[in-house]
């Protein structure tokens, strides 16, 4: 446990907590466990009858003692799976379990950790689930140690490979202590995020294809994901990937109907007829308080008094924008244009 005393556990959470950056800017699903374990449960032909089994409540003074300070007004989040012949189910709320109490770290030592979950296991399950969790466990700590002694790729981190390579090296680290079974337990609902964020990088990073290309295969992509994913992940994505795909298309100055094939191939027709539709408003705005800024303009520059420059500014905004709302918004872009900013209008 030497390599524990050492911080390697902290840098092995630090090592995961960049994959994750790095994997790009969405959150994980908060429904991806059902997703899991309906998968889980078409794999497990001899747990024909599997029943989530609750442990005997722990008193509050002995769950004190298991927690952290900074968790002493949480509930152990151990909901542990065991089927009906007391044997451990690995799947997903198993990893949850460990991380729960690895995630005190830097509270108290890995050593105290490790003897605060063994006493909860003790108090709370018998064989041969006992035996199962602890020796799973005890694996698992020597994997998150290992993991931050693996070395990062000598690429660039904005190379999709770079990440790609990370996540292939965890993965064949994985199989140095976990059987199949229980890498699809611990880590399977993780990997389907993992993989489609990588393949999405990759795509989008692809200069040898068009935007329309880019799009059809993203569009691919997400539809392979489960239904409960597309579900979290449909907002965040797609708008994502239409900022993305439509600024390549302007900075290279692409034509209307390479954008509309685009938009087509990511998001369908019904989508686009309302993107479209933003499109034409936005244009109207956008004339519209072009000309009113140079109106006011020559105002400002003229003659008259300033009761008077103030008098025709009102007046002009109130013919230029008869809607309260627009007149509100307007301020904005007068005060970023008096100051030489670009004025915000959206993309």
């Amino acid at each position: 446990m030497q390599g524990f005393r050492n911080h390697k556990v902290w840098i092995a959470i630090g090592f995961i907590v960049l994959l994750v950056i790095g994997l790009v800017f969405w959150l994980k699903p908060q429904s991806a466990n059902g997703s899991i374990s309906s998968h889980d449960n078409s794999k497990q032909n001899t747990f024909t009858q599997m029943t989530l089994v609750a442990p005997s409540p722990v008193s509050n003074l002995a769950s004190s003692r298991l927690n952290s300070p900074s968790q002493a007004d949480t509930q152990i989040n151990c909901q542990l799976k065991l089927d009906q012949q007391n044997s451990l189910i690995v799947n997903e709320q198993t990893k949850d379990c460990f991380e729960y109490f690895i995630t005190q770290y830097g509270e108290k030592s890995i050593a105290q950790i490790d003897e605060d979950f063994r006493k909860y296991l003790q108090q709370n399950y018998q064989e041969p689930a006992l035996s199962q969790i602890q020796n799973l466990w005890s694996r698992y700590l020597k994997y998150r140690q290992q993991l931050g002694e693996i070395s990062p790729p000598n690429l660039k981190q904005d190379d999709p490979a770079y990440y790609r390579a990370i996540f292939s090296n965890m993965k064949n680290l994985r199989q140095k202590f976990f059987s199949a079974y229980e890498i699809s337990g611990l880590f399977g609902s993780e990997d389907i995020y993992h993989e489609y964020t990588l393949n999405r990088m990759a795509i989008l990073d692809d200069k040898t294809l068009a935007e329309s290309e880019k799009a059809k295969r993203l569009k691919a992509l997400f539809d392979q994901l489960p239904q409960d994913w597309q579900e979290n992940l449909q907002q965040t994505t797609k708008l994502e990937e239409l900022r993305h795909l439509t600024q390549a298309i302007q900075d290279r100055h692409g034509s209307a109907s390479e954008l509309r094939q685009m938009r087509l191939n990511l998001v369908g027709a019904e989508a686009t007829q309302r993107l479209e539709t933003l499109d034409q408003n936005r244009d109207v705005w956008k004339s519209k308080v072009n000309q009113y800024l140079d109106q006011r303009d020559t105002i400002l520059t003229s003659g008259m008094s300033d009761v008077a420059k103030q008098q025709a500014i009102t007046q002009l905004r109130k013919q230029s924008f008869e809607q309260p709302q627009e007149q509100l918004r307007l301020q904005t872009f007068e005060s970023v244009h008096d100051q030489g900013g670009k004025l915000p209008f959206a993309n």
